[in-house]
């Protein structure tokens, strides 16, 4: 071969690639890339699918254990004095059917004292039921309120925490002891109701969503929570009935 030869052979060696090899080196490239970006971000979608169904589970059992604490413990009483014009507080057990959760205020020996100088008992007015949620429009909450200081308004007064956040449902049913049937409505206020009766059992039914709603037709997926509650003082508090000038 002659110098001229492998002078134009080392020449085409020195150009290295042409513009097609190029372009084809770029384009395989590119989609691996795009292969390995689809591979992690649906790795990292399920991740973050699993953590928030967790999460909301985790969600949905500590609000169902709070319910059940209080619900074993709820009581009505009728210590009175004489004089019942002189009474500063009424318990109750008083629950209505609402959409899409029901409410319910009742008396329970569930309060904790925090400090133990401070001048509280056991006892606790406690309400459950829905509020618009106040950080996600279109969505609805179940709170819990609270209130240490007993007074005439069992459905008043105190503080409102939320306990289960974007709620589809919160259904209460009670077994009557006098009929063995479930109700839907309870009343030891009303004559007209369950005057001075406690339900033997609260069936208790908590729905949440189970994650994001969906933007294309507002799919949702549920967690469903459920569980039966017996109550434990079934009779009015009579002893230690308190007395006063007539």
């Amino acid at each position: 071969m002659s110098a001229l030869g492998k002078r134009r052979r080392s020449a085409r060696r020195l150009r290295g690639l042409t513009l097609l090899e190029l372009i084809v080196a770029v384009t395989v490239l590119a989609f691996v890339t795009l292969l390995l970006y689809g591979a992690f971000s649906g790795m990292k979608h399920t991740r973050d699918g699993l953590t928030r169904m967790q999460d909301r589970y985790r969600e949905g059992r500590t609000a169902l254990s709070r319910i059940v604490r209080d619900l074993e413990s709820a009581y009505i009483s009728q210590q009175l004095p004489i004089n019942q014009s002189l009474a500063v507080l009424k318990t109750a057990f008083i629950a209505k059917q609402s959409t899409p959760a029901d409410r319910i205020d009742f008396n329970t020996f569930t309060n904790v004292r925090r400090d133990r100088n401070s001048h509280v008992s056991d006892q606790l007015e406690v309400s459950y039921f829905s509020e618009e949620s106040l950080e996600t429009s279109g969505t609805v909450d179940l709170v819990r309120r609270s209130s240490q200081k007993l007074d005439l308004y069992p459905d008043k007064g105190g503080r409102i925490d939320v306990i289960a956040t974007d709620i589809d449902l919160f259904d209460l049913a009670f077994l009557d002891a006098t009929t063995s049937q479930w109700v839907d409505t309870w009343d030891t206020t009303s004559a007209t109701g369950q005057q001075n009766r406690m339900p033997l059992q609260v069936r208790v039914t908590l729905v949440i969503n189970g994650g994001r709603r969906s933007a294309a037709g507002r799919m949702r997926q549920n967690l469903r929570f459920e569980t039966t509650v017996p109550i434990q003082i079934i009779n009015p508090l009579t002893f230690a009935i308190q007395g006063g000038p007539t």
